[in-house]
């Protein structure tokens, strides 16, 4: 139980699983929650000090019963990552009510529900933080996002709130905008094919940045962070 332990949902093969390695690296015990169970005792077997959590946060339940867990046998987080998204594609006239009801309870819910559960104890503490990655769809609403931008701005504004609440309290809360198409197999075959690879933003990068934000000195906090690559136009 010695060490600090931090908590991340959305383990995948990407900015989830480098956001792990980093934490890792950085002497931290890191819970690791995803749906995928077999990607999770991969990463569990290759990333020391990290411990695998399958779950699914759209079950609010199962979410609630893993923080529990995760107090009692590796203690509770003083850094807890959301990164786990739910998205969808499509004008408000496509989508299906139940779609952005279902990101909803991903995107922000699920925020809500960690917040609840991990806040107390760092208050108690003194210290800890909370960091929610998101994208642009956080700040607009384009007419293919409809299914997807309302739900991220509602978790961005839930961010926010947690932040002017908890901050006075030493805990740093902060959302982290990423303005660009990670670099992972399925976007280089798909959305990113034939791109250069100073299109991309790496996982690691991603992950190093958050790390950062997490550790910076408490006389200057940040709250909206965006990272992009040099060359996207924004």
């Amino acid at each position: 139980m010695s060490g600090k332990v931090a908590l991340v949902t959305g383990v995948g093969p990407g900015t989830g699983a480098s956001v792990v390695r980093r934490f890792a690296e950085g002497g931290y015990r890191v819970a690791m929650l995803a749906r995928d169970a077999d990607r999770l005792a991969t990463l569990e077997s290759g990333i020391g000090g990290a411990k695998a959590y399958p779950c699914n946060v759209l079950d609010a339940d199962a979410l609630l019963d893993v923080c529990a867990r995760v107090k009692s046998e590796m203690g509770s987080p003083t850094v807890v990552v959301h990164n786990a998204v739910g998205a969808a594609f499509g004008g408000f006239l496509e989508i299906e009510a139940k779609v952005l009801e279902r990101n909803f309870r991903i995107n922000t819910m699920t925020l809500l529900h960690l917040g609840q559960a991990f806040a107390p104890d760092m208050i108690a503490a003194g210290e800890g933080a909370f960091i929610a990655t998101g994208n642009t769809a956080a700040h607009r609403g384009k007419a293919r996002f409809a299914g997807f931008a309302p739900t991220k701005a509602a978790q961005r504004i839930l961010a926010q709130a947690m932040a002017r609440d908890l901050g006075p309290k030493g805990v740093h809360v902060a959302y982290v905008t990423i303005d660009a198409m990670i670099d992972l197999e399925w976007t280089r075959a798909g959305p990113g094919k034939d791109k250069p690879d100073d299109y991309f933003i790496k996982p690691s990068a991603i992950a190093e940045e958050i790390w950062h934000v997490v550790h910076q000195d408490r006389s200057a906090w940040s709250f909206d962070v965006e990272i992009r690559p040099f060359g996207e136009e924004w």
